[in-house]
């Protein structure tokens, strides 16, 4: 119980917490750019779990949450947690979703020590925080011009990544495909039980969301025994979807939703119209799939094949999925306005 935890320079022992600095490379102001990890030992052996999040610079709700975790007194404490609240400080700085020379940095991972500016972030990250580390959770919001359901992604290729986002009790769970160069795909790589959250949309701070992702983060720690587990906790009721995909616009003009997230809707239902900008004519958005929306586009200015409305298939009926999501939300957020709940209208 006195093995020392080395992360950069630093030596961290079981029952300390502390902040350490590693540098990653110079901006072209010539400001040294450091990726910051928040280290919490328990004293007491356990999983040592990874929570990264601002891998895109534009997705505010993961940096809240983290700034929620690093406030947290995690009593009882058995493992070790990495808090890592901005992983791409560049992008952040310029309130960008990407690095400055436009690369996506979760297209980059697992990096290179010796490669472009992202892919040295990529590899401290992956060198000094996960590799160090048995789990992982990653924190995102919908990229620009979108808004995203609060939702865990997982495969079921790693044991225990299902248990992972189970316990996380998010609105909905989502089997989803690994993108190669993502962060995910490098944890599933190394076999690790990994969980990604979405929720939200890009540089907005959304209050459910981010009440979700802390909540979800603090549960996943007490189903891996991490933390001290409480009689009041109850599973909350995540809606599983087996698979996902986009309805599109028919037609270019100007949109608008008439569907909110978290809502069942079946094949041939009228989504949204698409009006003429040069006339009167309005053409009706229909779903093609049934299922439940997860995401859809913030924009009102369309042209024809845009991405409108993500729709999630389940297994059971649909109209069972949404009232799943409904008691989640009312579980975590009784007492809290939910516009990321609210309807479709409300935002036009």
């Amino acid at each position: 119980m006195n093995e020392s935890l080395t992360i950069g320079d630093r030596k961290f022992y079981p029952g300390e917490r502390g902040v350490v600095d590693l540098p990653v490379g110079r901006l072209v102001s010539h400001a040294e750019l450091d990726l910051r990890v928040h280290v919490f030992r328990g004293k007491k052996p356990g999983p040592r779990l990874f929570v990264t999040a601002g891998v895109h610079g534009d997705e505010l709700n993961g940096v809240e949450i983290a700034r929620k975790l690093i406030a947290h007194k995690f009593r009882g404490l058995k493992g070790d947690l990495f808090v890592v609240p901005v992983v791409n400080v560049a992008a952040f700085l310029l309130r960008s979703r990407y690095l400055p020379d436009r690369r996506d940095l979760n297209r980059l991972f697992p990096g290179n020590a010796d490669g472009s500016f992202g892919s040295r972030i990529a590899r401290t990250l992956m060198d000094e925080v996960v590799g160090q580390c048995s789990h992982g959770i990653d924190l995102h919001t919908a990229a620009g011009g979108r808004i995203n359901l609060p939702q865990t992604r997982m495969a079921d290729r790693v044991p225990g990544s299902r248990e992972m986002a189970k316990a996380f009790g998010a609105p909905v769970m989502l089997k989803a495909g690994i993108r190669d160069g993502s962060l995910r795909a490098s944890c599933e790589n190394k076999k690790m039980p990994y969980v990604l959250f979405e929720a939200g949309e890009a540089l907005r701070l959304d209050l459910p969301a981010v009440t979700f992702g802390a909540r979800g983060v603090i549960r996943v720690m007490r189903h891996l025994e991490m933390l001290p587990a409480r009689k009041k906790d109850q599973e909350l009721p995540s809606a599983f979807c087996d698979s996902s995909r986009w309805v599109r616009a028919g037609v270019g003009g100007i949109f608008r939703a008439l569907i909110p997230l978290g809502r069942a809707v079946e094949v041939g239902q009228v989504l949204g119209v698409i009006g003429d900008p040069m006339g009167n004519e309005e053409s009706e958005v229909r779903s093609d799939y049934s299922g439940i929306v997860l995401g859809r586009t913030t924009g009102s200015l369309v042209d024809e094949g845009d991405a409108l409305f993500h729709i999630g298939q389940t297994r059971a009926a649909p109209e069972r999925a949404e009232e799943r999501i409904t008691r989640s939300a009312e579980e975590v957020l009784p007492d809290l306005d939910r516009p990321i709940f609210r309807d479709a209208h409300a935002d036009q």
